[in-house]
């Protein structure tokens, strides 16, 4: 993934420099190709934390190669990497039934604050808020169809997490409420 958002990054700017404008054009889709193959992989493994990891590496890279007055997408990128950490803890809890109990205790039990019946809980709340970031960029106009395709598997893929995460929440808590003889 690492390799993929460079030759996005090194394509968006080639793309821009005189004499560069084919190698960036190259690099740009070559970036999207490796990225979306990497995607697809991850949704295909049904692996939440595969899945998370991927969207996670892929900011994370974004953010790296972003400048200094690209303030307000370094900010997004910044929330975004703030709420997959949450996630990441999400991921390790609902593995443990017992303890997952008490955060099903924790989170209110009126619709807004549930996901299909289960807490709402710092998984869901991060691809729900990365869905909307990711969501706004697709609004403009001239938008690269290929990048285009990658936007919108990588919000599949954000599907995809979050009903893999929801079996794990419903597993969690109907282990926690089957006594233990």
């Amino acid at each position: 993934m690492f390799k993929a958002v460079e030759l996005i990054a090194t394509g968006r700017v080639e793309l821009r420099t005189q004499g560069k404008t084919e190698s960036g054009r190259v690099d740009f889709h070559d970036g999207l190709a490796k990225a979306t193959e990497i995607f697809t992989e991850a949704q295909a493994s049904h692996d939440s934390y595969l899945m998370l990891l991927a969207e996670y590496v892929y900011v994370a890279q974004e953010l790296a190669g972003s400048r200094p007055e690209e303030k307000e997408a370094r900010s997004s990128c910044e929330a975004a990497m703030q709420d997959f950490d949450d996630a990441f803890n999400c991921l390790k809890i609902v593995e443990q039934p017992a303890v997952y109990q008490g955060a099903e205790q924790s989170h209110l039990h009126r619709s807004k604050f549930r996901y299909k019946d289960m807490p709402k809980d710092a998984f869901h709340l991060a691809y729900m808020g990365h869905r909307t970031r990711v969501k706004n960029s697709l609004r403009k106009i001239g938008f690269d169809p290929d990048e285009q395709i990658l936007l919108e598997l990588r919000m599949g893929v954000f599907n995809t997490a979050q009903d893999v995460y929801l079996e794990k929440q419903q597993a969690a808590l109907s282990a926690a409420a089957v006594p233990h003889l």
